[in-house]
């Protein structure tokens, strides 16, 4: 089934994503569903709070529908991201996806523990990968219904 880009017209994903690689994979998957014009990136922990958590002298956007959030990640790891997006009153529903490559129980109950919506370990083959995006895209994006904005 593909998917129509109109339905993600006013939905947008942020990815959290420090690999080049990974990063390349992940919007070229997205473009394959039709999702890729829905992306922002961010590329360090640091980076990406600053996109969900602007400071009071920055004009507030609109949250994302998803943060697909990596765990390995410069200045601040993914589970300190997850924590103070939890912590903070604009972002403590905002749907997080971990999406890494680690399969460590520590990491999954941690991500877990701290509250994220799903912990999604990346396939290594590309085909199995760009499926993964999709039904992430399906479901985050069409079939859940997300908290009223605040």
């Amino acid at each position: 089934m593909e998917l129509r880009a109109d339905l993600f017209r006013d939905k947008r994903i942020l990815l959290v994503e420090d690999n080049p690689r990974d990063e390349a994979l992940t919007l070229r998957a997205l473009q394959k569903h039709n999702l890729q014009s829905a992306v922002a990136v961010t590329r360090d922990g640091v980076e990406a709070l600053d996109y969900l958590l602007p400071a009071a002298d920055h004009a507030v956007q609109p949250l994302p529908q998803l943060v697909l959030l990596d765990l390995k990640l410069p200045k601040l790891d993914g589970l300190e991201v997850l924590r103070r997006l939890r912590e903070h009153e604009r972002t403590r529903l905002l749907p997080v996806v971990i999406l890494t490559s680690s399969a460590e129980e520590r990491d999954i109950l941690e991500s877990y523990r701290l509250g994220t919506s799903s912990y999604v370990r990346k396939p290594v083959d590309f085909a199995e990968f760009t499926e993964a995006v999709r039904y992430l895209g399906l479901y985050w994006l069409i079939l859940n219904i997300a908290p009223p904005a605040q």
